[in-house]
């Protein structure tokens, strides 16, 4: 049970990361700046569970990407995503 609700809340980051990556390429963006608190709240109205969205946010990053904040850093991790993803 514990496996399934990881594997559904790491799902729910990663599409709503997804998301936000694809309503900034579709407004022309060529990168797009993501905070792990803000994608955390913006699934669950907190950032209790930081820890999913830092996992979705790290299995997303492809060559050319910055790590702009590190998830030890105690306040998040920050990532700049460049746009259109790379398949």
């Amino acid at each position: 049970m514990a496996a399934t609700y990881l594997q559904s809340n790491h799902g729910g980051f990663r599409q709503e990361l997804m998301a936000q990556m694809g309503r900034a390429a579709h407004g022309g963006r060529i990168d797009v700046l993501i905070n792990s608190g803000e994608l955390c709240r913006a699934i669950s109205g907190d950032d209790l569970q930081a820890n999913f969205s830092c996992d979705a946010m790290q299995a997303e990053i492809k060559p050319g990407d910055t790590m702009i904040l590190d998830r030890t850093n105690g306040a998040g991790m920050t990532v700049r995503y460049l746009l259109p993803r790379a398949d």
